[in-house]
């Protein structure tokens, strides 16, 4: 195309001006980041224990708690760093595509990568991505309310002449703008504006950002930090008046008090939340799916219908005609016999009803035509007139062309067929014929389109509607298009995983029945259509939809009513869309997935998911993933509740007991360097269970803290803590002194804290079987936690900071040994309960 860029003259001004885009969010400086989490309760309640030691004098004390600030800082930074960059990459994802003409050829590219000079092709339904003027244009209706505030469409014309910017709203103009939505028409523009030097970057409005959203899990998560928070003030008042009573030591009352609030704060818990969602997005997008709204994450475990399009969903995208049909005469293109003159007409009806450098991978097969037909006529003289866009009202296409030779104007159409024939105003017999052919090419499982002509005098105007003209049938067109390899697969993984697939197309009922077939989709056989759907009251398709997988010859109005239908009937329901028309059904669907590859803008802001290759199996792996994401969350949640408790209990017992302390708020500081990174690394990072996709959807108010979760966790963390308990009553019992007795249990404590971290990997493997699984993160966990214990327990400057007496090897190894039996009866009930669970032909958690 003349004046058109080539991809490194793009590529060069990329680089001069910079990126079509407005100035995000700022990510946090290091310094607000840092002052941030000094306002954080864990901080601030080490900030204070590391004062009352000052005052105590313990000066070496009060070091050691303040340097361990700074590696909980180290580790707050390295969990900031990785979730902004998993929110980044997302944002990157989430912007607006814009097809532009680069080299000559169109091209798809990130809205972002938008330069001056490019020539954006806009069609109905997408978002524009930069300022531009229009050079050629058909209908084009914009949308421009975002601007302006009027909400009704602007009509565009179109100037080939160079001309300057003028703002929106001023009549007919030749400009598009940023932001804006073409609603109607095609056209063609050249970029003049891009980012801060557009209308919309003049005034400042921010689009396309992630937007962070209070999901469910979040709620809950919430309510749980409150009433922790609650008990936790409580236990550290009670905590200081009963020390300060019964010892008369009102400052070191005030550190025990300290000690017990600190264990007590669940600051893990959002911490671990913004990981898991973030990163479990950022997985997600791995496999070609786009998160747009957190909550969807959350979502996908409980899909319990996915209702997916046949075309380039199901099937690869990639069309091809295969069976051409006259009034009289079918042809295969394999077929060695030279075609009819009816069939030439067909082929040659059908290439001039179809733009000349097509997009859509229909209208290219149609292309294809001139090369695959033998005996097509060539019109190089034609003058194309006039474009009627396909819309949703009319699903037919046409071009009007001038024949010089011929002196008249001949009007091409093409699309479906049952509005062909009612272009052509066909007799009943004459539409009964061609529907007898229509359904035995959909048999064959080929898209059909119908192919019809109207000749005008020279002279004659051409009308606004396409009805106002007595058109000519002339044939029709099979297509076909190839099922994807993975889609069968993919299909057999959510029966296996119970979840119901429903194919919604606008196809005929004979092709949507082939390809079911050939995916394997249940009940092949029951086929619901559009016009039996209209003919439906709510409760009776309510009813339908219960058996019925296929529903064909639908419109994307429709596709509302049976969002809602499946939804009045209680299922979590996942449904595909691409067009302007789909975007009601994909915000009323509980997860909306817009097609990325082939879908409109408007599709995609209204999804929840967008799927970036079209894929069907990519749905399925992102289900699957989300699956994963909830169970980790749900580990990291049930270990976060165990382990707090002997960590309180060992805590609180003692003061009760007026017994030696155990616990001190630098050995809280340790525990917590192996509890922090074990939550939001190592679960995080946890393979998924071998039954996430052989198992029933999980039902919607299963929340992430049921009763099941936190009865057996705090039966884990009350199991830990007598056995800790009881190592430390022990050992004053047999005459040990206090540090020596402290040292014993912490020890036991940090190896049960350990093997909560492996019990807690699988609900349904047991922790021999766990370790055959790689978490390279929890290794270096496990590690880095017995390097740093065997260092402050024979190390003696820093045993004397830790208040710990030199172990002998023997004790030690008794200590730690005593500390893995907490989780043994855990073990032996997942034993017990998987073996149920099987006899039941049920699953574990």
């Amino acid at each position: 195309m003349l004046g058109a860029l080539s991809r490194s003259e793009a590529a060069s001004r990329l680089k001069a001006e910079g990126y079509n885009e407005l100035p995000a969010r700022e990510r946090r400086k290091i310094s607000v980041l840092f002052f941030d989490l000094l306002r954080e309760p864990m901080i601030g309640l080490l900030l204070f224990c590391g004062a009352i030691y000052l005052l105590l004098g313990d000066s070496r004390e009060a070091c050691l708690i303040l340097g361990s600030i700074g590696i909980v800082i180290g580790i707050s930074f390295y969990q900031e760093a990785k979730t902004e960059r998993a929110l980044e990459a997302l944002r990157d994802l989430s912007s607006p595509r814009a097809m532009v003409i680069r080299d000559g050829e169109p091209f798809r590219i990130s809205g972002r990568e938008v330069v001056r000079g490019d020539f954006l092709l806009l069609s109905e339904g997408d978002r524009v991505a930069a300022d531009g003027v229009v050079r050629s244009q058909s209908h084009l209706l914009v949308d421009e309310s975002l601007l302006t505030g009027e909400s009704g469409a602007v009509r565009k014309s179109a100037i080939e002449r160079p001309v300057t910017m003028a703002a929106p709203g001023e009549g007919e103009q030749p400009f598009v703008y940023a932001g804006t939505l073409v609603v109607a028409g095609q056209a063609l523009a050249e970029v003049l504006g891009t980012g801060l030097k557009t209308q919309m970057g003049r005034i400042g409005k921010a689009l396309q950002q992630i937007k962070p959203e209070q999901t469910k899990v979040q709620q809950e998560t919430t309510k749980i930090v409150r009433i922790l928070a609650v008990i936790g003030i409580a236990l550290c008042l009670i905590v200081v008046v009963l020390y300060g009573l019964t010892r008369q030591d009102w400052l070191q009352g005030f550190l025990a008090g300290l000690t017990l609030a600190i264990s007590m704060v669940p600051e893990e818990l959002p911490v671990v939340l913004t990981v898991f969602l973030a990163l479990g997005a950022w997985r997600i997008s791995r496999h070609h799916v786009l998160t747009r709204r957190i909550p969807a994450v959350e979502m996908l475990g409980e899909t319990t219908v996915l209702c997916s399009d046949k075309t380039g969903t199901l099937t690869m995208n990639q069309m091809s005609v295969q069976q051409l049909a006259g009034k009289r005469s079918l042809w295969n293109l394999d077929d060695p016999q030279p075609p009819a003159e009816e069939i030439l007409a067909v082929a040659e009806h059908g290439i001039l009803a179809t733009r000349r450098d097509p997009f859509d991978p229909t209208d290219k097969a149609v292309i294809q035509l001139q090369q695959r037909v033998p005996g097509l006529s060539s019109y190089p003289n034609l003058k194309l007139e006039r474009e009627y866009a396909l819309s949703s009202r009319r699903l037919v296409m046409a071009q009007a062309w001038r024949f010089p030779e011929k002196n008249q104007v001949r009007i091409v159409a093409k699309g479906a067929p049952e509005a062909i024939a009612a272009l052509c105003r066909m007799n009943p017999a004459a539409a009964e014929g061609m529907q007898r052919n229509v359904e035995s090419m959909a048999g064959r499982a080929l898209r059909v389109l119908g192919v019809a002509k109207c000749e005008l005098n020279r002279g004659a105007e051409l009308p606004e509607a396409l009805e106002e003209l007595a058109f000519e049938f002339i044939g029709l067109i099979g297509l076909a298009d190839p099922i994807r390899p993975a889609a069968v697969e993919a299909l057999n993984e959510c029966r296996s995983a119970g979840i119901r697939v429903v194919m919604i197309t606008g196809d005929y009922a004979a092709t949507a029945r082939q390809v079911a077939a050939g995916v394997g989709l249940s009940s092949a056989d029951l086929i619901v259509t559009g016009k039996e759907l209209d003919g439906m009251s709510d409760e009776a398709l309510r009813h339908r939809i219960r058996t019925v997988n296929i529903f064909s010859r639908i419109v994307p109005e429709q596709k509302l009513r049976l969002v809602e239908a499946l939804k009045a009937n209680g299922e979590i329901v996942a449904m595909t869309g691409d067009g302007v028309n789909d975007a009601p059904a994909l915000k009323a669907a509980h997860i909306g997935i817009a097609m990325g590859a082939r879908g409109t803008d408007v599709a995609r802001e209204a999804a929840s998911l967008v799927l970036l290759n079209d894929d069907f199996s990519s749905i399925v792996k992102a289900i699957a993933l989300g699956r994963r994401i909830f169970d980790n969350l749900q580990k990291a949640m049930a270990y976060l509740i165990a382990v707090h408790v002997p960590i309180a209990g060992m805590t609180l017992l003692p003061i009760a007991l007026r017994w030696p302390l155990v616990l001190l708020p630098v050995h809280i500081v340790f525990l917590e360097l192996i509890i922090d990174p074990a939550c939001s690394i190592a679960f995080e990072a946890e393979a998924a269970e071998s039954n996430v996709m052989t198992r029933p959807p999980r039902p919607p108010q299963n929340s992430l803290f049921n009763r099941k979760i936190v009865v057996l966790s705090l039966l884990q963390g009350l199991s830990v803590l007598a056995i800790v308990f009881a190592i430390f009553a022990a050992s004053l019992a047999s005459g040990f002194s206090g540090s020596q007795a402290r040292t014993l249990a912490f020890s036991s404590m940090i190896a049960a804290n350990l093997a909560l971290i492996f019990t807690n990997r699988s609900w349904s493997r047991s922790m021999i079987a766990n370790l055959r699984s790689p978490n390279p993160a929890l290794w270096g966990i496990t590690a880095g936690a017995l390097a740093v214990l065997a260092l402050v327990l024979y190390v003696p400057g820093l045993r004397e900071l830790f208040h710990f007496s030199l172990l002998r090897p023997g004790q030690l190894a008794l200590s730690l040994a005593i500390g893995l039996i907490g989780i043994l009866w855990f073990e032996a009930f997942k034993m017990i309960e998987n073996s149920r669970l099987k006899n039941k032909k049920d699953t574990p958690l």
